[in-house]
């Protein structure tokens, strides 16, 4: 039996090394919006109009259906709450 070891779930499941990095900025942004919906008390009417999207695309952020997210939207979801958005690329391990 085969027993590998992956630094991030996303590496184990994902087919390859590009599906893997864009699955794990697209979870941290996800996070990243969920606990700022959660520190601001908002409910997810507010959210959207905050976020100018609907208030089912923020149930569907809070439910983390990850796969209805592209990174695009995610970005402008997140300045659009005020939230400064940083990427780092470095090599890889």
């Amino acid at each position: 039996m085969n027993h590998e070891r992956f630094d991030n779930v996303w590496d184990a499941i994902e087919d390859t090394s590009a599906q893997a990095e864009n699955m794990k900025l697209r979870s941290t942004l996800m996070m990243a919006l969920k606990d700022h919906i959660g520190r601001e008390g908002l409910s997810q009417a507010e959210a959207a109009r905050l976020f100018g999207v609907t208030q089912p695309r923020v149930s569907d952020l809070i439910r983390g259906k990850i796969d209805l997210f592209g990174l695009d939207s995610l970005v402008n979801m997140a300045a659009a709450a005020g939230l400064h958005v940083e990427l780092q690329v470095r090599p890889a391990a």
